[in-house]
């Protein structure tokens, strides 16, 4: 499974925003079971953006930061203690835009099993992993309709024992599934099942 994940995702060209706002890079972590699984993290509850959120490893880019890369590879040794170079990087996802106008870019990277990784308790709470097999199953609990500039985005949202995963996370979790492993999932087609609507929201703040 790891092995054609890393030829299509060689093979993918994520889109690129040219927009000018702030940077910041995500590591969506696989790790190498023999039935992989997907690594989260859940934002500490005393945080005053996205408590108690689950996320992937990252944040904003830093001055000392050789490349988007470099930053994601830093923030998963502050916030899980991921070694950087227990990371095998397969490739990149596209660009995309938090609620806090934040340009954000994902990076896929396998890492072994078994590594003593913790939480930074200033900034995280829980680390958990998701085996990638529930999510090609598509046990999603509802979708998101989520409307950026007009434009209607269907992110499923999935329960992963007490966790919640859906937003950012999810957006990039469906481009991996689709890209990364051929499911066909869409952000832009609505499925069927119980859709919960947001308010619109544009691609840059106003």
């Amino acid at each position: 499974m790891l092995e054609k994940l890393r030829e299509r995702l060689q093979a993918h060209a994520p889109r690129r925003l040219a927009l000018d706002l702030p940077q910041a890079a995500v590591l969506l972590p696989l790790v190498a079971h023999p039935e992989p699984t997907l690594l989260f993290t859940r934002r500490a509850a005393h945080l005053s953006t996205h408590s108690g959120q689950v996320a992937f490893p990252g944040g904003k880019r830093e001055d000392g930061d050789a490349d988007l890369l470099a930053t994601a590879l830093r923030e998963a040794e502050e916030e899980i203690a991921l070694p950087p170079d227990r990371v095998e990087v397969l490739g990149r996802l596209s660009e995309v835009i938090s609620l806090h106008g934040i340009r954000v870019t994902p990076f896929v990277g396998v890492i072994p099993p078994g590594l003593p990784l913790a939480p930074d308790p200033g900034e995280l709470d829980a680390i958990f992993e998701v085996p990638v097999a529930s999510f090609l199953a598509d046990r999603r609990t509802h979708t998101d309709v989520i409307r950026v500039d007009g434009r209607d985005y269907y992110v499923p949202s999935y329960r992963h024992d007490d966790h919640v995963i859906w937003g950012l996370s999810s957006m990039m979790l469906v481009e991996l599934l689709a890209e990364g492993f051929a499911m066909p999932i869409d952000l832009f087609q609505r499925p069927a099942g119980t859709l919960h609507f947001h308010p619109e929201r544009r691609l840059t703040p106003s």
